[in-house]
């Protein structure tokens, strides 16, 4: 052993002046419980991964990512992105704004099969990134053993209905999760990752969201609303900014988006299918006169919004930025004309918000009521009954749109359950994302 004589403390041969003795056996120590919940995530993802990407029909396999792939492609061999579809059965358009297609090039310039692979270890680790996020103040009372009890919840957060079906698709919904939770958590504080702490202007990573796809813009509007003018200002340029960015390199297909493509609501989809769980969607599938329709959605949109900004403002007031993000994404489900079922990402976040730190009881059996029902594919169930008859119709659609009703009984469980008492059970976010 050599010894450091400034400090009189031995130290391992080969290390460095001023570094502790053991260092290397705290650091394996440190970094077990972090394996150990890295290997429980993967072993819970290991039957959905296989289900989606092992034993599913090629000709359904990955089928959004495919769509953003095109995407990436069409730019790069100068083809119209918003006029190539992908190959039969499923013929999809590419929907999102340009900057999405530029973001998609490196899939582009992967084997298709790659792809597929790299994209669902991507989504793993932005569910591992989100659930961090969302429970930080229960994961905070795991002291040593937090990245083991983080790895429990993200294993089990893999079999929530919406997260499955963001790594059936091959979707993008915990990116813009990931980016507006961690913008709104963390931001300005910034994020400290191994020996670095990372730092952006706070409401910058909402603007990226929105340049990726427009619905994160409803976080724009809570910062008006709130008047928190520099979150706002900071958002906006970094949309505007990396949409301007993206003007410059695919001038064409930026204009094509925002003057035809964006305005073209047959782009989507079938509307009025079970998968469309927002309001619109639902009174689509009543199939009122369509003027009807389109009022009936304005004022239910509106009274959505209404209760679901008010929401959000109590959660910032109170200190309480997930709830804040709970209640802006349950308003982005609410008011878009479209939203699939894989848009219900926004539901860890929700989960995260009614458990708090775990101390309180009835909040953990919200959260677990909450997560029971969002882990059932509801609207899949009610199509079933509705082709069988089996049921009156009446109940066969009411279970068709059990997605929509969760959000409602969602926004609900958090003035109720999570915001009275938002600053007894915050706690500080951990700094690090093992």
């Amino acid at each position: 052993m050599v010894v450091d004589g400034r400090a009189g403390a031995q130290r391992a041969p080969g290390a460095s002046p001023g570094q502790p003795a053991g260092v290397p056996a705290r650091a394996r120590a440190a970094a077990l419980p972090v394996l150990l919940g890295v290997l429980v995530l993967l072993a819970a993802a290991a039957p959905v991964v296989h289900r989606y990407l092992v034993a599913y029909p090629q000709d359904q396999w990955q089928v959004d990512l495919q769509v953003y792939r095109e995407a990436g492609r069409s730019l790069l061999l100068g083809r119209p992105v918003y006029e190539v579809l992908t190959e039969a059965p499923q013929l999809l358009p590419f929907t999102y704004p340009t900057f999405s297609a530029l973001l998609s090039v490196p899939l582009a310039l992967l084997p298709w099969g790659a792809a597929g692979w790299v994209w669902t270890g991507v989504q793993l680790a932005l569910l591992w990134a989100v659930v961090g996020l969302a429970f930080a103040p229960l994961l905070a009372r795991g002291g040593r053993w937090a990245p083991l009890a983080h790895g429990v919840l993200a294993g089990a957060a893999v079999w929530v209905s919406p997260v499955g079906e963001n790594l059936r698709f091959g979707q993008v919904n915990l990116v813009l999760v990931a980016l507006c939770l961690l913008d709104v958590a963390r931001g300005g504080e910034g994020l400290r990752v191994g020996r670095h702490r990372l730092r952006w202007p706070r409401g910058a990573l909402v603007g990226l969201a929105v340049a990726v796809k427009l619905t994160p813009g409803v976080f724009l509007v809570h910062f008006a609303l709130t008047r928190q003018w520099r979150e706002l200002r900071n958002g906006v340029l970094a949309a505007a900014g990396v949409t301007v960015a993206t003007f410059l390199v695919a001038p064409a297909a930026s204009l094509q988006f925002w003057t035809a493509a964006l305005w073209d609501p047959e782009r989507l989809g079938p509307n009025a299918g079970s998968s469309n769980q927002s309001v619109r969607g639902f009174l689509l599938r009543l199939y009122l006169p369509e003027q009807l329709t389109s009022l009936l959605w304005a004022l239910v949109a509106l009274a959505a919004a209404a209760a679901g900004f008010a929401l959000a403002r109590r959660a910032h007031r109170a200190g309480a930025p997930v709830a804040e993000v709970a209640a802006c994404g349950l308003v982005a489900l609410l008011v878009s004309p479209v939203s699939w079922l894989h848009h219900f990402a926004w539901g860890l976040v929700v989960l995260g918000a009614l458990a708090g730190d775990g101390r309180a009881r009835r909040r953990v059996a919200v959260a677990l009521g909450a997560a029971a029902l969002l882990s059932v594919a509801w609207p899949w169930w009610g199509a079933n009954l509705l082709a069988e008859g089996s049921v009156p119709v009446p109940v066969a659609r009411a279970v068709q749109s059990a997605d929509l009703w969760w959000a409602w009984l969602a926004l609900l469980a958090l003035a109720l359950v999570a915001l009275p008492r938002a600053r007894a059970s915050r706690a500080v976010s951990p700094t690090v994302i093992d």
